[in-house]
């Protein structure tokens, strides 16, 4: 059998492992951040009339430009306050390929993107699956961004794109919106907010899109993943100046948003309060995670998403398999001493931290 290394790969692709989080049978699924709580029925019953309809013109190509789905996305972010045009929206498969659209409209063979990491970790793959070469910014030890510092570095990398994660994957800490201006005029390039958790932060934890009026190279990417509860949709969508959205048009593939995948999408926004209805509930679970660490002996990262980083272990690995053994699946995302745990239903959580109890004594750092 041939193996990759046989083939003609392209050498900065040589050696790398896809991206993928662990999707074992266990009881308690904790470790892909998703939105635990179901569809609500009335949404089910008017999804299945929308790809029904939808479904009699698939003979024919969708509309190329999603128009009517980009006016719905505008309408639910100019929600908070924020004035948001459909001509600065652009919705693709998830926000991945949307992130993927700018790095190829703005990155690229020669080009740098950075971010500051430990932060998303799609950031620098899909760099590397652009030809974008990737540098590692700086945090704090506590994982938040010293804006003097971050801004200093991009002086002197001078990327093309910067990537800010707000609240940030894995830690949920969210950056201040001072900081994200900061960067902003410390560069030439793109600045992009990747705020795929954003409606789960605390209040108070303004969003980006207030930074967007007179800074055309800022982009905020969104998806339905999280909040939305439609993992299973591949729907995000970014706000932007409208010459951005120009310029990702030159790099999108004809006709990439199925009929399909607008139509529910449509579907979805238009039960916006009954699916946010579930942040709540969510953000409640969060927030008990994180009240019961120090009981245990343990401690987490301040969180605006909806999932906690905790810890300390001595090894983090050895924590994560003795929580599987105990049917829970929790996410080791490569931060020595460090876990990240979804927030799930209080059942969910209930069997987290039971199974917490359980290892925490025989596993944190100084025992």
């Amino acid at each position: 059998m041939t193996s990759i290394d046989q083939l003609p790969l392209r050498p900065e692709l040589r050696g790398r492992t896809p991206y993928g989080a662990p999707q074992l049978q266990v009881a308690h699924r904790l470790n892909t951040n998703e939105n635990p709580h179901p569809l609500p029925a009335e949404l089910l019953a008017d999804l299945g009339a929308a790809l029904g309809h939808a479904a009699l013109q698939l003979n024919r190509y969708p509309d190329r430009d999603a128009v009517a789905l980009r006016a719905d996305l505008a309408a639910y972010l100019s929600r908070g306050g924020e004035r948001v045009a459909p001509a600065q929206v652009w919705a693709a498969n998830g926000s991945n390929e949307v992130l993927q659209q700018l790095l190829q409209a703005f990155g690229g063979a020669g080009r740098t993107a950075l971010g500051f990491t430990p932060s998303y970790s799609m950031h620098p793959i899909i760099s590397a699956g652009t030809g974008t070469a990737w540098v590692d910014g700086h945090r704090r030890e506590d994982f938040t961004i010293d804006a003097a510092a971050a801004a200093a570095q991009v002086r002197e990398v001078r990327p093309d794109v910067v990537f800010v994660t707000s609240p940030n994957n894995p830690t949920g800490t969210a950056v201040a919106l001072e900081t994200i201006a900061e960067l902003y005029e410390a560069t030439d390039g793109v600045v992009v907010v990747d705020e795929a958790y954003a409606e789960f932060a605390r209040t108070g934890t303004p969003s980006a899109l207030r930074l967007l009026p007179g800074r055309p190279r800022l982009v905020v990417s969104r998806t339905m993943s999280k909040a939305f509860g439609m993992a299973g949709l591949r729907l995000g969508y970014l706000a932007a100046d409208p010459a951005v959205v120009d310029a990702v048009q030159l790099v999108r593939l004809p006709y990439h948003l199925s009929s399909l995948t607008q139509a529910a999408a449509r579907a979805a926004l238009a039960h916006t309060d009954a699916l946010l209805a579930t942040v709540d509930a969510v953000k409640e679970q969060r927030d008990r995670i994180v009240a019961a660490l120090p009981a245990l002996g343990l401690t987490s990262v301040p969180s605006d998403a909806n999932f906690v980083l905790f810890g300390r272990f001595a090894d983090a690995p050895a924590a994560w398999k003795a929580l599987l053994e105990h049917d829970v699946l929790v996410r080791d995302v490569g931060i020595p001493g460090w876990l990240r745990v979804t927030a799930g239903t209080p059942a969910e959580t209930d069997a987290f931290l039971t199974a917490l109890g359980e290892v925490a004594a025989d596993h944190r750092l100084g025992d």
